[in-house]
């Protein structure tokens, strides 16, 4: 995750320290807890954040019982973890849901938070869950804001109410619920105006459109590259209209992570969701422990698999094992996978969430166009040429890198590798057609 990766490698960098070591004495305690405090104040962590933190720790690792255990380093690194994931807010917590059918979300923000985009981010997720969501734009400010909120609603075939004639922010809201009733929606997300910096005016109307909609939750979008200024500007809402949490936008860039750390401890409040990318289905919930231990380097395979079943195609799936297992994987089988793959994200990303990946990674160069540059020399082939890959003579071979932007070498060793995949495939496929006593037998341990 881009916004923890210099937290993370320090981090890191003194927990795999201290993990080694078979005994701890107090001086090694003390430099690990300045590390930590240095760590989490080049991230913009809040001051009192990280004075709570490294106590939390401290009293807890300082203990004889730590210092003579059998396996101290495991121990603190453990202590550090379960801190960290208090710090950022325990355990997930869920959006309300109004047992009354009909729930109402407001999102709060200051301009460029991310607050439109992620209003439809919302809608989407919401759809996938099986609920039936209905936006609407209260910005009377901005029309173009109203514009973009529409937009985005129909690429994901959600409904949209607008009115720009109405200069009423709280009306507007108003008859945005009764459509939202007479579509019949479960779900009215109310995208309200933004502004550059709090004022009055902002916060009197954003009551107004409180007061006519009554909101199950009141939401915060806070962007994460602004650092502790989150917390300032997160109490000043909460201080003005109440807040229920925050969604936490552009976890993806280069931020230092300051904000995600502060702001539950600062305001008492959760994160719920976090926006991890541009696209329209990269919002998610907001797990402390997980962000834990992905800060430690320990992974969070749970999330990957949790990915990997949204965006797999099963179906895709099943019928390409299908295929390998009656030795019929073709060319055209492999650009699928290359396309299921690219869309759980980056290498970058999914070897970040494998315990010790991101330590792996590091200083290593991740090519993330490969997958692309594959695909699209297949791409470049005939379907007959995908299906029969043996017809690929070298006047082909030509063509085919011509046409991909690719060279002749690069053909080769895709083709390659297609056939190592093939042939892997068909000696499994004996494996299992052998039985146990055969799979033995090929490894060398049959009897």
């Amino acid at each position: 995750m881009a916004v923890f990766s210099g937290l993370s490698e320090k981090l890191q960098a003194i927990t795999d320290r201290i993990r080694g070591k078979g005994r701890i004495t107090e001086r090694d305690l003390k430099d690990m807890m300045r590390e930590i405090r240095l760590a989490l104040l080049e991230a913009d962590v809040h001051y009192q954040v990280v004075k709570d933190l490294t106590k939390e720790i401290s009293e807890q690792a300082e203990g004889k019982e730590i210092i003579k255990s059998i396996t101290p380093g495991q121990q603190i690194v453990k202590i550090v973890n379960d801190a960290l994931t208090e710090i950022l807010g325990g355990s997930e917590s869920k959006l309300a849901v109004n047992p009354r059918g009909f729930t109402v979300y407001m999102l709060y923000g200051l301009q460029g938070a991310g607050k439109t985009t992620t209003a439809a981010k919302l809608a989407y997720l919401l759809k996938e869950q099986g609920k039936k969501p209905i936006l609407t734009s209260v910005d009377v400010h901005r029309p173009a804001a109203a514009d973009q909120l529409q937009i985005l609603a129909e690429s994901i075939d959600v409904p949209c109410y607008i009115d720009k004639a109405e200069k009423r922010a709280d009306l507007i809201a108003t008859e945005a619920l009764a459509r939202g009733k007479y579509l019949l929606c479960d779900t009215l997300i109310v995208d309200t105006a933004g502004r550059t910096t709090i004022d009055q005016e902002m916060m009197a109307e954003l009551k107004a459109i409180a007061l006519a909609v009554n909101p199950d939750e009141k939401l915060l979008i806070v962007d994460a590259m602004i650092g502790q200024e989150a917390v300032n500007v997160a109490l000043e809402f909460d201080k003005y209209i109440g807040l229920d949490g925050f969604i936490m936008t552009k976890l993806d860039g280069d931020a230092r992570g300051g904000a995600a750390l502060s702001i539950r401890r600062m305001t008492g409040k959760p994160i719920k969701l976090v926006g991890m990318g541009e696209k329209i289905d990269q919002l998610e919930v907001f797990h402390p422990e997980r962000m834990a231990s992905r800060i430690l380097g320990m992974g969070d395979v749970v999330t990957l698999v949790e990915k990997a079943a949204r965006q797999i195609d099963e179906a895709k799936a099943q019928k390409t094992l299908e295929r390998l297992q009656k030795n019929q994987f073709t060319l055209q089988d492999m650009l699928e996978q290359f396309e299921q793959v690219k869309n759980l994200g980056s290498m970058q990303d999914m070897m970040a969430m494998f315990p010790g990946g991101a330590g792996k990674l590091k200083g290593a160069e991740v090519d993330e166009k490969e997958f692309d540059r594959l695909a699209a020399i297949i791409r470049s082939m005939t379907m007959r040429e995908r299906n029969n890959p043996k017809i690929l003579n070298a006047s082909r071979r030509k063509r085919i890198a011509s046409g991909s932007g690719t060279s002749i070498q690069e053909v080769n060793r895709l083709i390659k590798q297609y056939e190592q995949t093939q042939k892997l495939m068909k000696q499994f496929s004996g494996m299992s057609k052998g039985g146990k006593r055969g799979m033995l037998s090929r490894f060398g341990l049959g009897f």
